[in-house]
């Protein structure tokens, strides 16, 4: 249960281009605010847009704008063009150890804990929108700390 680096990566690419709501972002502007690859951005780009979370636009200023307001875009949203959730049906399967189905397949604790943090963290991304991650980082703690029914631990600290 680990954010990927495509996840990350297409998310800040994806950040760069709801900064300009008015322009179309270009992949090279995109790669050198975010120090990628072009061609790591291009592909980035193409998944977002496969997605539904981008749109291409062509011509001499053309390039990447959102495909609706970063208001309504939920991060849940934007993880799952980029990826898999972070815990998945096939979980188990793949940590069976040298069985051939896991040991705990019929009554499995940790199971219930994986499929409860992964549903905290669900309701916690799709209840972010990508307009949400335009703030400052002061200002998203200041953001998270009001939403403690969302984000609880965030009080904690």
């Amino acid at each position: 249960m680990r954010l990927t680096a495509q996840e990350e990566y297409g998310l800040r690419c994806l950040l760069q281009v709801a900064k300009q709501p008015e322009a179309a972002v270009t992949t090279p502007e995109i790669a050198e605010h975010e120090g990628l690859s072009h061609a790591h951005v291009h592909k980035l780009m193409r998944l977002l847009r496969r997605g539904g979370l981008v749109k291409s636009v062509r011509g001499r200023k053309g390039g990447y704008q959102l495909a609706r307001p970063a208001g309504q875009i939920n991060v849940g949203a934007v993880l799952a063009s980029l990826g898999d959730s972070l815990y998945s049906t096939e979980f188990c399967g793949q940590h069976r150890g040298v069985e051939r189905t896991c040991v705990r397949n019929h009554d499995c604790s940790i199971r219930s804990l994986w499929i409860a943090v992964d549903r905290a963290v669900q309701r916690a991304l799709q209840s972010t929108k990508l307009s949400d991650l335009l703030r400052s980082e002061p200002e998203m703690d200041v953001w998270m700390r009001s939403q403690p029914e969302t984000f609880p631990l965030r009080t904690l600290s």
